[in-house]
């Protein structure tokens, strides 16, 4: 059977303030492309009056936060056979129309890539560094750091943790793309599964990026660019705090603490593809 539409999308709700969420829906459906839109809410009370009436729109109440790889994992699964891509979406994006349509066009004439990543700026035009290798427990401890010193003793290792050095303004190839907006194919699902739900949230996507690179290209996308709120709710909310540390204990428990083959080859060779572009384009 074909595919009945050319992109599903799946945004996951938890008490997100309604003007924000119907601006994020509106970014979505401004499109020619045929679509398809699942609104997976995680939040204890329906807020099913908070989002536009739109035949494009599935609306699927939880009435309780199952997390956020498994509230997408219910509209993934409605996908798999509906559409040749699925976007995960927060609710707290912004993009102009046409931004569907390159992503769109750059998988449609690139099969071996799985999972694109536009460019992500904050409202002010300036990025977000949301590219980055697979990580280190080091490398996640640094990034919580308070202490100035030692963040500028070791913003060499940080700055290549996000690959700032890049500059972010190419295409390339990166194994750890943010879970804020993915453009995934939707035949990778097939291949690889979907979110590992042992990872309640946070680095579900680390996870799930890392297994489709193993397999396809993963890429991140500049020609295409949303806008991103990016509260890092973990940096101000103790609860969650909690559920980032629990996360990556369950994280490098799966794949490895020091001793991980897998991510340090990964990072040495996309270190060394990136620094060649690089030398390559001065």
């Amino acid at each position: 059977m074909d595919n009945m539409y050319s992109i599903t999308g799946s945004m996951l709700l938890y008490n997100n303030r309604a003007e924000t969420v119907q601006k994020t829906i509106r970014c979505f459906l401004n499109t020619e492309l045929s679509i398809k839109l699942y609104i997976v809410d995680n939040s204890g009370d329906d807020k099913k009056h908070i989002i536009p009436k739109d035949e494009r729109i599935e609306y699927i109440f939880n009435g309780k936060n199952v997390g956020f790889g498994a509230g997408h994992n219910i509209a993934i699964k409605k996908s798999l056979n509906k559409s040749n891509y699925h976007l995960i979406l927060n609710p707290d994006i912004f993009f102009k129309n046409g931004v569907l349509e390159k992503l769109h066009a750059f998988m449609e004439a690139n099969n071996e890539v799985g999972l694109a990543m536009p460019r992500i700026c904050y409202f002010d035009g300036s990025n977000q560094y949301l590219c980055k290798l697979l990580p280190t427990p080091l490398d996640l401890i640094l990034r919580r750091l308070n202490s100035s010193i030692l963040k500028v003793l070791l913003k060499s290792r940080l700055n290549r943790y996000e690959l700032k050095f890049t500059g972010y303004d190419k295409i390339m190839d990166v194994p750890h793309l943010s879970g804020c907006f993915m453009f995934i194919r939707n035949e990778v699902f097939k291949k690889i599964g979907i979110f590992d739900e042992n990872f309640f949230i946070y680095l579900e996507d680390v996870d799930l990026s890392r297994r489709i690179h193993r397999y396809y290209r993963t890429v991140y996308y500049p020609e295409a660019i949303v806008y991103h709120e990016h509260e890092r709710g973990s940096y101000k909310n103790c609860r969650l705090l909690k559920h980032h540390i629990v996360s990556a204990i369950r994280y490098f428990n799966k794949w490895g603490w020091f001793f991980d083959d897998e991510r340090s080859n990964v990072n040495k060779k996309i270190i060394s593809q990136l620094s060649i572009k690089k030398i390559a384009s001065r």
